[in-house]
């Protein structure tokens, strides 16, 4: 088993009243037997191992089913996503796009993918992996400390690619995640809030929406909410 960033230590810290508290730091390992995870179109992501889970540690790029079916792009909107003509919004099929139709956020961010694509039965995720319920991220935020803490130990250090302050990142768990944004099913398919939040795709939904989890780059919270099935989210994949 890999560690990957931080060794399994014990830090000794002068307490209140001369007394050493022994805080245990945490390892951050990548998956036993499985330092990396290759999709369809031979990207290469790093894996990390997080309680009994393990994840992808970078946003999913793929642009194929698995079975080598193109999955479509959405170029609608110019910059902004703002479409005249519905096109991201109206769709009821699996598409994917680039925020900002820029390949550099390509590049760090990895694709926005809608719901329909994270639950095709083609898969989008690498054999063997599969994207995450409700339930699975429940219990990575729980493994972290509960949703009102797991955000901070989630997100990737420093405001290269996060807004200031990025308010209490230490990516404890190697999570690594990064502030992709989100393409909205309304306000005419419009992109929004790139290097402000991380938004995460789940394949569970109400009657009418689809979930995700957001880490803000101005809490260390993780939030659940819904968004329309249209809406394009940053996906990790997690193993069976």
């Amino acid at each position: 088993m890999l560690v990957s960033k931080i060794a399994m230590s014990q830090i000794m810290l002068p307490a209140y009243q001369g007394v050493v508290a022994k805080i245990p730091t945490v390892a951050v390992m990548s998956c036993p037997g499985l330092a990396t995870v290759t999709d369809v179109d031979g990207n290469v992501y790093n894996t990390v191992l997080i309680g009994t889970q393990c994840w992808m540690a970078s946003n999913l790029r793929v642009t194929k089913y698995n079975n080598g079916t193109l999955i479509p792009l959405d170029n609608s909107g110019g910059s902004t996503g703002d479409e005249s003509t519905e096109t991201w919004t109206a769709r009821t099929s699996g598409a994917r796009t680039v925020y900002a139709h820029n390949a550099t956020n390509l590049a760090t961010y990895g694709f926005l993918y809608n719901w329909y694509a994270a639950t095709d039965t083609r898969e989008i995720c690498p054999a063997g992996w599969h994207v995450p319920s409700n339930a699975e991220w429940t219990t990575l935020t729980t493994f972290l400390g509960g949703l009102t803490v797991a955000g901070g130990k989630m997100k990737s250090t420093g405001t290269t690619y996060w807004n200031s302050p990025n308010t209490g990142a230490t990516n404890l768990s190697g999570f690594s995640s990064l502030p992709g944004g989100v393409r909205f099913k309304g306000a005419n398919g419009a992109f929004s809030n790139i290097r402000g939040f991380a938004r995460f795709g789940s394949t569970s939904t109400t009657s009418t929406a689809a979930y995700f989890y957001q880490l803000d780059f101005d809490d260390i919270n993780v939030t659940q909410g819904t968004c329309g099935t249209s809406c394009g989210h940053s996906v990790r994949c997690l193993k069976d």
